[in-house]
C-alpha cells in the first residue's frame, strides 16, 4: 500500500493513530500529496508506542487479526511487544527470497540453519517462518532451528550438511562466527559444506567479512555473505546485494570518499530496499519508515542513524552488473545510544570491532566486547573495554597489546576521538573475560556492546 493510502487507512481504522493525529490538530483529509505526507508528525516509542495500548494501535482496536506476537530485544530499553500477521511474514519473506536467490537456492538444495534466538524474540521464529514460506514458493530450502546454541547448530550441520548442496547459517554476526570457530576445532570441513551466511542485528566491517569468509571457506564473500536490515518494529526492511557489498568494499579502502558520501567516519551497512514494501525517509541523518502490518507505522522514528541514496548515485561504484536491482540504497550506522562518550567524543562499537578484527587478535578472541566509561579514583573518566576470550584461550598478559591496537585504530578512524581526547587519555583499560561470562557476555540474549 503506497504511503498516503496507508496513512488514510490508519487514520480511519487505527484508534491510537486517529487520536494521535487529533491531539496534534492534523486533519487526515488535508493530506493529499507526498509533501503533505512528509509534514506529518513522526511517531516513536516515546510518543506513541508507550502512550497507547497495544490493541488500540491495531486496526479496529483489536488483536483479533494478529496471528502471533513478538518481543523486541530490549537493547534500547524495555522490550516492546509487536503483533504479527501472516501478511507481515510474507512481506519479510519477499526480502529473504531475494537473498536466497543470490545464493542460488532456486537450483541448489539448501539447508537453512537458523541460529537466531528462538522464543518470543522476533529473530528466530520470524526467520524460520520465512524460510518455510520460501520452500512453499518452490525454492529448494529446508529449515532447521537449533537457535543460538553452538553445539546444536554444529550437530545439525554435521548430521544434515552432507545431504545438501549448500548450508546457510543465519544469525547475529558474533554468534555465527562462534559457530564457525567451534566447527573448525572439531574439525568440520566448512568448504565441503559450501557455506553461505545471512547476518543481521549489527554493523560489521569488511575486514570481519573477509576473516569469517576465510574461516568458513567461502570463496567469494561478495556473493556468499548477506546482511539484513531487520528490526522487531518492521521485520526485514532491506538487504545487502552483491552490488552493495562491492560498493562498500570500495569505500572501505577509500575512507575520505566514504566520509563525503555518508558524513561520518564510520562505514555503515549499505543495503537496497523496495519503497513499495517499506517507505524510508531521511530526517536529520536518522531514518524514518512507513510500513503496513498488524500495527501500521506511519513516519516511525526508529532511532537508527543513517540515510537514503538514490540508485543512480551509487550504482557506478558497483561496476557492471545486469542483475543489480534498481532499488534505492539505505545506509545504517546503528543507534547512537549504543555509543559511549569520552571528553565529548562519541566512541562507537564498530570503531573497536575493527581493531579486534586484526588477525593477531581475532585468532584468540570472539569479537564481542563491552564499552564503559567509568571514573577513576580522581573522578576522571576513561575508556574501559572488556573483551571476550575464545573458548580455550587465555589473555596471558596481552592486555597492553590489545589496548594499543584499539587506541591506534580510534585515532586513525574516529576524528572526534583523535581531537577531543588528550593523548594521555587515549589508551583504554582492557580486561579479558571467558566466553559466556554472565556479567558481560550472557548466553541466550542479544549482546549489548555498551553499558
Amino acid at each position: 500500500m503506497e504511503p498516503i493510502a496507508l496513512f488514510r487507512d490508519a487514520a480511519r481504522t487505527v484508534p491510537a493513530y486517529h487520536h494521535f493525529l487529533a491531539e496534534r490538530g492534523v486533519d487526515p483529509d488535508g493530506i493529499r500529496t507526498m509533501d503533505d505526507f512528509r509534514g506529518l508528525p513522526t511517531i516513536s516509542k516515546e510518543n506513541y508506542l508507550r502512550v497507547y495500548r497495544l490493541a488500540d494501535r491495531c486496526r479496529g482496536g483489536s488483536l483479533d487479526h494478529s496471528a502471533a506476537v513478538a518481543l523486541s530485544s530490549g537493547s534500547s530499553g524495555p522490550p516492546t511487544i509487536w503483533p504479527r500477521s501472516l501478511a507481515d511474514e510474507l512481506a519479510g519473506t519477499a526480502r529473504l527470497e531475494r537473498v536466497f536467490r543470490i545464493f542460488g537456492a532456486d537450483e541448489l538444495s539448501t539447508l537453512a540453519v537458523v541460529c537466531f534466538p528462538l522464543g518470543n524474540w522476533i529473530g528466530g521464529m520470524y526467520t524460520a517462518a520465512a524460510c518455510r514460506h520460501l520452500a512453499a514458493r518452490g525454492l529448494r530450502v529446508t529449515v532447521a532451528t537449533p537457535g543460538n546454541v553452538v553445539e546444536e547448530a554444529l550437530r545439525v550441520v554435521e548430521a544434515l550438511g552432507p545431504d545438501f548442496d549448500q548450508v546457510v547459517l543465519l544469525g547475529y554476526p558474533p554468534f555465527v562466527k562462534n559457530v564457525i570457530d567451534a566447527g573448525l576445532a572439531r574439525p568440520i570441513d566448512w568448504p565441503a559444506r559450501r557455506i553461505k551466511l545471512v547476518l543481521a542485528g549489527e554493523v560489521f566491517s569488511e575486514r570481519w567479512r573477509d576473516l569469517v569468509a576465510e574461516r568458513a571457506g567461502i570463496a567469494d564473500p561478495v556473493s556468499g555473505t548477506v546482511a539484513l536490515y531487520g528490526t522487531a518494529d518492521g521485520g526485514v526492511l532491506a538487504n545487502e546485494t552483491p552490488a552493495t557489498v562491492r560498493v562498500r568494499r570500495r569505500l572501505a579502502d577509500d575512507p575520505e570518499r566514504a566520509r563525503a558520501l555518508f558524513g561520518d567516519d564510520r562505514l555503515p551497512t549499505l543495503a537496497q530496499y523496495d519503497p513499495a514494501h517499506r517507505y524510508f525517509e531521511e530526517v536529520d541523518r536518522t531514518l524514518l519508515f512507513t510500513a503496513d502490518g498488524a500495527a501500521p507505522l506511519i513516519r516511525y522514528a526508529i532511532g537508527d542513524a543513517g540515510g537514503i541514496t538514490p540508485y543512480a548515485d551509487l550504482a557506478p561504484l558497483a561496476g557492471e552488473d545486469p542483475a543489480m536491482p534498481g532499488e534505492p540504497f539505505v545506509h545504517l550506522f546503528g543507534r547512537s545510544m549504543f555509543a559511549v562518550s569520552l571528553f565529548g567524543a562519541n566512541i562507537y562499537p564498530e570503531n573497536v570491532s575493527e581493531a579486534l578484527e586484526r588477525p593477531e587478535i581475532a585468532a584468540w578472541t570472539t569479537g564481542r566486547f563491552v564499552l564503559r566509561t567509568p571514573e577513576d579514583v580522581d573522578g576522571d573518566r576513561y575508556l574501559d573495554v572488556t573483551v571476550e576470550l575464545a573458548p580455550g584461550s587465555e589473555g596471558d598478559g596481552r592486555e597492553a597489546a590489545v589496548a594499543e591496537a584499539i587506541r591506534a585504530h580510534l585515532v586513525r578512524r574516529n576524528s572526534e576521538f583523535a581531537h577531543y581526547v588528550s593523548a594521555a587519555r587515549q589508551t583504554p583499560a582492557v580486561r579479558f573475560r571467558p566466553v559466556g561470562d554472565p556479567e558481560n557476555f550472557p548466553i541466550g540474549v542479544k549482546h549489548r556492546y555498551s553499558r
